[in-house]
């Protein structure tokens, strides 16, 4: 607290907050919080698909493998029921010869989470470098 004596006795007396340490404290707050939040970001790299893919040539084969996760725990590599427990092992069979190690997995509205990821994680350990989520398909409920 800062005071100032005057030379009238006690009526001069004047008592008043000395802000200037307060702002000096905001002001070093400021620059802090300036220089933190740019290099706190997270940030995940995403490949966004062409918006105007070039249409496929007629005759040409589909070579993308497509793993549907369903409800029950059953899976779909390209559309051939893969059980549970053999979904690594399938994996590894269709990617071995493969130079591209690249899948796209579809999960259904009604299954979980874990589910979906437990088929990434068979992905994973069956060698593939790229996992790619296939998006909402607007005929769906």
């Amino acid at each position: 607290m800062g005071m100032s004596a005057g030379g009238g006795g006690e009526a001069a007396l004047n008592n008043e907050i000395n802000v200037t340490p307060m702002i000096d404290v905001l002001l070093v707050l400021l620059i802090i919080f300036m220089m933190v939040v740019p290099m706190s970001r997270k940030a995940i790299d995403v490949q966004l698909p062409d918006p105007n893919p070039a249409p496929a040539p007629p005759g040409s084969v589909n070579q993308q493998i497509v793993l549907e996760v369903m409800p029950g725990g059953t899976f779909l590599v390209n559309k051939e029921n893969v059980p549970k427990e053999r979904l690594g092992e399938r994996l590894k069979e269709i990617f071995e010869p493969r130079p591209d190690k690249l899948i796209f997995i579809k999960g259904d509205a009604k299954v979980t989470f874990q589910d979906v990821i437990f088929g990434m994680d068979m992905a994973r350990g069956a060698g593939i470098k790229v996992i790619g989520i296939t998006p909402k398909d607007p005929a769906a409920p």
